[in-house]
């Protein structure tokens, strides 16, 4: 009998035909002939830094992408990128900005991103994104708090998610300033998640350290640590508006006092104490102009560089503590180890250190063969 039951002969004068046989939705082999068109060609490190000294955005994208895998092959790429892309690189000024979750930082970086690319300048926007310790994600959402900015050429904005290591995260920005810098871009902002360990690894990276604080919180010191307001070379009190104006005011003056009772900066720069409304608009060309006070003043006695000098120092003995604790952690040997003396730390039948000095002899003699 026909699948169709319509057909059956007691159904007599119906006759229902079987139809055309339905084609596949895809076409498979234009498909996989489209694809193999389109397939990104892989790209030399000589591709690549000629495509980002070229201001190749596309291209500045993938670099950084490669600095931020962690793939070996796509790594080893990246350091030849990166040493490549060095000699053009350094002719920037580099912000660090940092503040208490809600001051507005997004907004602020927007505005004065707006500000800086006005005067023709170039500016590129390195979000570093908190990332879960659970699952490794992170927000990255700084392009859709910034649209105008993201939409202007003259800025690039590009997230980073943190991914819980602090120390891989900064040599990786470093990495990053390098290609942005190499790509024409004059001034780099690092953007920090808020208050805390990060600020550290941003401002030994930066020219320039900028605290943004919300006045009408509370006591405005409270929480606020100190060695965070040492590093600043300038406090902006954001949202002096509407009927905050007056609050913003008091704060600052607050903080202003505050700062007298910290030690002169090795800069020779007295930090300034600011108020600003970054949704209105105002205070943000005082805020730039300070910045580019900072740098000519820094720039004429000598420190700018020196500070520079230092930075890229301690950037290399930072990353070979970071390349020091990755292969010992990543030692198969010292793994398995490492599983049965932490079990007698936890069972009382040796102590840390004991188990400290074990693990770090045997990690030794590992590499002395």
């Amino acid at each position: 009998m026909s699948s169709h039951p319509e057909n059956d002969p007691k159904y007599i004068g119906l006759q229902v035909n079987s139809g055309v046989e339905t084609p596949d939705s895809v076409n498979s082999e234009a498909v996989s002939e489209f694809l193999k068109r389109n397939k990104r060609a892989e790209l030399t490190a000589e591709a690549y830094v000629a495509g980002i000294r070229q201001g190749d955005i596309s291209i500045l994208s993938q670099a950084v992408t490669l600095v931020e895998s962690s793939n070996p092959a796509h790594q080893q790429l990246a350091q030849e990128v990166v040493l490549q892309c060095l000699p053009f690189a350094g002719d920037s000024i580099r912000l660090g900005i940092t503040g208490m979750p809600g001051a507005g930082k997004s907004t602020f970086i927007e505005a004065l991103g707006k500000t800086i690319t006005g005067q023709g300048r170039k500016l590129a926007v390195l979000a570093i994104d908190p990332s879960s310790e659970k699952t490794k994600g992170s927000i990255l959402g700084d392009k859709t708090r910034m649209e105008e900015l993201s939409a202007n050429a003259n800025a690039y904005i590009r997230p980073s998610p943190t991914s819980g290591s602090l120390g891989g995260v900064a040599r990786k920005t470093r990495e990053i300033i390098t290609l942005c810098e190499a790509a024409g871009f004059n001034t780099i902002l690092i953007e920090t998640v808020g208050v805390g360990q990060s600020e550290t690894a941003v401002h030994s990276m930066v020219d320039f350290f900028v605290l943004l604080q919300l006045a009408g919180a509370g006591d405005e010191l409270q929480g606020i640590k100190r060695g965070i307001m040492e590093m600043a070379d300038l406090l902006v009190v954001n949202k002096s508006d509407g009927d905050n104006i007056d609050k913003a005011q008091l704060a600052a003056a607050q903080y202003r006092n505050a700062l007298h009772l910290f030690p002169a900066s090795d800069s020779g720069w007295d930090p300034k104490v600011l108020t600003c409304s970054a949704l209105e608009n105002k205070g943000i060309s005082e805020v730039w102009t300070a910045i580019l006070d900072y740098a000519n003043e820094t720039n004429t006695n000598g420190f700018f560089h020196k500070r520079r000098n230092e930075q890229v120092r301690y950037a290399m003995y930072e990353t070979i503590n970071e390349m020091l604790k990755n292969n010992f952690y990543q030692n198969q040997t010292i793994q398995q180890l490492l599983l049965a003396l932490e079990k007698q730390v936890i069972e009382n039948t040796t102590s840390s250190l004991t188990a400290a000095n074990q693990l770090l002899e045997s990690y030794f003699k590992l590499n002395s063969k």
